[in-house]
């Protein structure tokens, strides 16, 4: 028999639905909210343990297309390869839920979420997880936590829970934020670009590009409106879905111990050569020096006498190295590399080492080492893809792709296709980047980060570089951006935060997280909580460090930039301003004018018709120049023909009640658009034209007449006129 839960979370209604489909799994929901409807599953083989120490957990998210009634794109018509966006949300599931398994679960489980009927006004990557919680809390595994995720904007400096697109659209803050009613256990965000319109004096207005980089403080402040939600919706859930939860399965959960003895004779008589293979393990990802003491200590008389096993001999080694350096950590203070808890690993920097690419940079931190390469193309050239709920498809024109081949850890396997991890990072660094560049660069920009030595946030190293080779591919950026990641090892009551955290902290210790910025404040962030949870006022101690290491390596890259020298390889531009009106003229009829200038000069020309920037490359500055001058001709002889009015907001421009004087530029039957003196035009309605009845607008107006005019109403592309006197 199924059970429906029906909730209201945020002013939106969400309908919860167990037991009706999908019924040969462990657990499985059909969830509806607006016009979509999410199907997440759970399944656990709970006969076919692994033997490893780990739970084997795969989860996947899967958008089909007649969820939007549509038929796949391309030669093949049936879903293949998962798109970035359901690789990068499969991964936010998987990170979410991944902590709520006890430790001893070694079953293979997989959670499936499959999309059957899409809606653009909700959120459906905080729908998906909800699902797969849903899910897994009513499931028969043994995990009886709810998780759910909430998206957080901020638009007119006020935080919004789970904006609309629409709304998103407007925002300067995209956080997302999953955890219990409990613990915060994963946090994405990052800053949104935005123009404004400044007014430079009483008659001119200009556009400005701001990155909208968040302060450490605002962060943590969006971080509690987030947890309280949070807290909300799963006290909700839980309760909600009592009635639909099935009795938990008795299954064992694997413990893998050893000897407490072995352990104590590895420590009183190994910890010396654990240090020293601590030390040279500092210096890298691998193992070695670990497993040539294990080796040394399997073959010694202790192990022979009792029969034991190289793998528990080597279990042992890595107990007892986990322990010291933690206890280094937090009772001395020390790393393993002898830097201080707050101290940056040496960096060095070179720039446009690659003659023949456009641009490119060397980042060098510690043993992590990103050479990130910069590539300029003109905006045709960009990343095509689709979304679920839109008909038409869009264009990337900013990537960031990031290769993690096996030599970069020293280990001898080939490379093949781009996994999750690789995504994940080169996403990361990209919203770390993306916001500080100028909306009105057109091209398209690609950036590849090729890791030649890894041992500790490679991802941060490609946002350093990446920033960089903008910078010396002359992308116009409003600041540089560094990226460090952060770690935390907690014993008993006592913490130390640590700056800069290489591969073996990582791995030991209880949280990581990556912080990148400009010295404005914060564009990017991805957390994630070994912990199961995080106390506010220690996430904003740890915010405010990450903040001096940001700083620190901003300064080394700042003077850097500096000794930038242009890459020959770099394509000549020219751009000029002409007037936007005059844009058609340049183009011709059916486009013929314009291909007559790129065929005559051979050079590549994108015109801007809102602004009227023109921007002409090529390979011979000679026909640059010439291509240049021609257009300017046209240009000048061409009449003036109607401005467009797309970047203007007319909500900061013009006010309601304003009397102004404008110019009939056009008449119509309905009234006639006015020309207003700031740019823009209004539409004056025959209706408002005079108190009496108006049979023809061209009784009172001509073309080209000077009328007053009050503003009715004002919206942000949109302004309704009447006459001065009504």
């Amino acid at each position: 028999m199924s059970v429906v839960c029906e909730f209201e979370l945020c002013g939106k209604e969400e309908i919860y639905e167990f037991n009706k489909v999908a019924k040969q799994a462990n657990g499985s929901v059909l969830a509806k909210m607006g016009k979509a409807v999410v199907l997440a599953t759970v399944v656990s083989e709970f006969d076919n343990p692994v033997e490893e120490d780990f739970t084997p957990l795969t989860v996947q998210y899967l958008e089909k297309t007649y969820a939007a009634a549509k038929v796949p794109g391309g030669f093949f018509k049936r879903e293949a390869k998962p798109s970035e966006f359901e690789t990068l949300t499969a991964r936010v599931i998987d990170r979410s839920l991944r902590p709520l398994f006890p430790k001893g679960y070694v079953y293979p489980t997989t959670i499936t979420v499959m999309v059957l009927s899409a809606d653009k006004d909700v959120d459906i990557q905080a729908m998906a997880l909800n699902a797969a919680s849903a899910a897994l809390y009513t499931s028969n595994l043994p995990i009886k936590k709810s998780v759910a995720g909430v998206r957080v904007g901020r638009i007119n400096n006020e935080f919004v829970i789970n904006p609309t697109d629409m709304q998103m659209s407007e925002s300067t803050l995209d956080l997302f934020v999953a955890g219990s009613k409990e613990e915060l256990l994963m946090i994405e965000m990052k800053a949104m670009a935005s123009e404004e319109m400044i007014e430079v004096d009483i008659e001119a207005f200009t556009k400005i590009h701001k990155a909208n980089e968040m302060s450490e403080d605002e962060l943590v402040e969006a971080i509690l409106v987030a947890q309280n939600a949070l807290k909300e919706a799963n006290e909700v859930y839980e309760s909600g879905f009592k009635e639909a939860c099935k009795e938990v399965v008795n299954v064992e959960l694997i413990e893998f111990t050893i000897d407490s003895s072995l352990i104590t004779y590895v420590k009183e008589n190994y910890t010396p050569q654990i240090k020293d293979a601590i030390k040279k393990l500092a210096k890298s990802e691998r193992a070695t020096e670990l497993k040539e003491v294990a080796k040394a200590i399997f073959k010694d008389d202790y192990c022979t006498n009792h029969v034991i096993s190289y793998e528990n001999v080597y279990q042992a080694v890595n107990i007892v190295k986990r322990d010291l350096v933690r206890n280094m950590i937090v009772g001395e203070k020390v790393r393993a590399d002898g830097r201080g808890l707050k101290q940056v690993r040496p960096i060095s920097i070179e720039t446009n080492i690659l003659p023949s690419a456009h641009s490119s940079c060397l980042f060098t931190r510690g043993e992590t080492q990103a050479l990130v390469v910069g590539t300029l193309a003109d905006a045709k050239s960009g990343q095509m893809f689709e979304k679920l709920t839109e008909k038409s498809t869009f264009t990337e024109n900013f990537m960031v792709h990031y290769n993690f081949p096996g030599f970069s850890v020293g280990e001898a396997k080939p490379m093949f296709g781009v996994g999750r991890r690789e995504l994940g990072h080169g996403n990361l660094a990209k919203k770390a980047l993306e916001s500080t560049i100028d909306s009105d660069f057109g091209d398209t920009v690609r950036l590849v980060s090729e890791i030649l030595e890894s041992n500790g946030s490679s991802s941060m190293a490609t946002v350093c570089g990446g920033s960089l080779a903008l910078k010396a591919a002359g992308v116009p950026i409003s600041s540089l951006v560094a990226g460090v990641a952060m770690g935390m090892v907690v014993e008993n009551d006592q913490y130390a935060i640590l700056t800069d955290i290489m591969g073996l902290e990582d791995h030991d210790g209880d949280m990581d997280f990556k912080v990148a910025g400009s010295k404005n404040g914060i564009t990017a962030l991805q957390m994630d909580i070994k912990l199961g949870g995080i106390e506010l006022n220690v996430l904003k101690e740890a915010l405010h460090q990450a903040k001096e290491g940001r700083l620190h390596i901003l300064t080394i890259m700042e003077e850097a930039s500096e000794h930038i020298i242009p890459s020959e390889a770099l394509p000549l531009i020219e751009q000029f301003m002409i007037d936007p009106s005059k844009i058609m003229a340049i183009i011709g009829k059916a486009g013929a004018t314009i291909k007559e200038i790129i065929e005559k000069f051979n050079v590549s020309i994108d015109l801007d018709r809102d602004s009227g920037n023109v921007k002409v490359s090529g390979e011979n500055k000679e026909n640059i120049l010439g291509a240049c001058e021609h257009i300017k001709t046209i240009s000048n002889n061409a009449p003036a023909g109607r401005k467009s009015t797309k970047n203007l907001d007319f909500e900061k421009i013009y006010k309601q009640d304003e009397v102004l004087m404008g110019k009939v530029e056009r008449i119509t039957d309905f009234g006639a658009f006015i020309a207003l003196p700031q740019g823009g035009e209004g539409l004056l309605h025959i209706s408002k034209l005079s108190k009496e009845r108006v049979k023809n607008v061209t009784d009172i107006l001509n073309v080209g007449d000077s009328f007053e005019i009050r503003v009715l109403n004002v919206k942000k592309d949109r302004i309704e006129l009447a006459a001065a006197g009504l």
